[in-house]
């Protein structure tokens, strides 16, 4: 018999990406539930669900039996030879049941489960193909855009890209056409929802997607030279360290497999092509390449770029690099809002202060003065300070307040006067 329920799945199966067969398996199982609520039990019934007539067949198996105790496993001798002449007793005897015999109550109810069995099949089916994606760049097109993000659509499929994985300050708008990486899919949960349940459920929200893109995403800017730079794609040039600061700069310090190869070289491309095309993706984010080494000071005074130090001194012990800098790039080194400053942090891994070369100049000439050429110190202080061995000014800065007090005859407003003389 046609099946309304049938019908109108066959209508789904062309408008979704669902095949027939998981389609046929979902509604046998919901009609052996519907026949589970209206009998009690589904162990004696078969059902044949045919997509392509658009009809479903119920069976149930029945004992032929001279007087009926279990009318539902069970049917009279008589009625039984009325339908097949031939039937005796004890034989098994197949009733058809007709789908609208379950009402329509139950009907509506099946419907309502169909619908959330086809959306988790679809939650499913979209977690298997896309799972194994993440990490790659998809196209999609903006069809919403909300306080939370924008959702895109890619073949039909739903992505979201919330706030936080979008490039500030980049206006998206519906319609508009971008390049995004997969960064995660949701594994849907899986239920089992009981139909009257499901009937009476209201969605008040829409339900998150299940596929997370970015754009900010320290991965999405390395597919994006894999895309514009064959020698990464190739794995001849190799991308080693990363810093980003979405919108603003990028660092990526990146070697060469082959030293016929320029790694920096290969990234920019002629006349910057290469490095231009990721740059207009980033929405004009400015990218720093450097060549990696593994030479700390060396690797600093590069991740420093634009600005090009004229010395770095590191203190391994406490991982603090100093790098000196010319007085008219101080603020190319800095960066705005100290961003160049901090990448360079991260790409090194090193804790980075820097100092004006003028500055730098003025404290060591301060620090190495000898006590007898710091202005306002008497003979008899200066005494004092050589017999308790110093003889400097920058030993006389290490001391500081305390430890000028321990020197016999020096006292406080003494220490205090010293320690103004050398602008402390």
């Amino acid at each position: 018999m046609r099946s309304e329920i049938v019908e109108a799945v066959n209508l789904i199966a062309k408008e979704k990406r669902i095949d027939k067969d998981e389609l046929r398996d979902i509604l046998e199982d919901i009609f052996l539930t519907l026949i589970k609520r209206k009998y009690g039990e589904s162990d004696h019934f078969d059902v044949i669900v045919n997509m392509d007539r658009g009809d479903v067949e119920i069976f149930i198996e029945k004992e032929v039996v001279e007087e009926v105790q279990d009318p539902l496993l069970q049917i009279d001798y008589k009625d039984a030879r009325k339908i097949d002449p031939d039937i005796e007793i004890g034989e098994d005897f197949v009733e058809v049941i007709q789908p609208d015999q379950f009402g329509r109550r139950l009907i509506n109810i099946a419907k309502q489960t169909l619908l959330q069995r086809i959306r988790e099949y679809e939650k499913r089916k979209i977690y298997d193909e896309y799972s194994s994606r993440v990490g790659e760049i998809i196209i999609g097109d903006i069809h919403q855009v909300t306080r939370s993000g924008f959702f895109l659509l890619v073949d039909r499929t739903e992505m979201f890209m919330p706030r936080s994985e979008s490039i500030p300050r980049e206006e998206l708008r519906r319609g508009d056409s971008v390049r995004a990486l997969i960064k995660k899919v949701i594994e849907p949960e899986n239920q089992v929802i009981e139909l009257e349940e499901d009937f009476n459920r209201r969605r008040k929200n829409r339900s998150t997607p299940d596929i997370i893109v970015s754009r900010a995403d320290n991965q999405f800017l390395i597919r994006l030279f894999e895309i514009e730079v064959p020698e990464i794609f190739d794995g001849i040039v190799e991308i080693k360290k990363i810093a980003r600061k979405p919108g603003e700069r990028a660092k990526i310090a990146v070697e060469s497999m082959d030293k016929r190869i320029d790694p920096v070289g290969a990234c920019v491309g002629m006349r910057g092509v290469r490095i231009q095309s990721v740059v207009r993706e980033l929405n004009g984010e400015k990218i720093d390449v450097i060549s990696f080494t593994n030479e700390s000071e060396l690797f600093i005074q590069r991740a420093l770029t634009p600005a090009k130090p004229l010395r770095v001194i590191l203190n391994h012990e406490e991982k603090l690099a100093v790098g000196i800098i010319p007085d008219k790039d101080m603020g190319l080194a800095m960066g705005r809002g100290e961003t160049n400053k901090e990448l360079a942090q991260q790409i090194s891994g090193w804790n980075i202060e820097l100092i004006k070369e003028s500055e730098y100049y003025q404290k060591s000439m301060e620090d190495e003065v000898d006590i007898e050429d710091i202005p306002g110190l008497t003979a008899s202080l200066i005494k004092k300070l050589r017999e308790a061995n110093v003889n400097s000014g920058e030993e006389l800065k290490n001391l500081g307040l305390q430890g000028l007090l321990e020197i016999p005859g020096i006292g406080k407003k003494t220490a205090q006067k010293i320690l103004q003389l050398l602008n402390v």
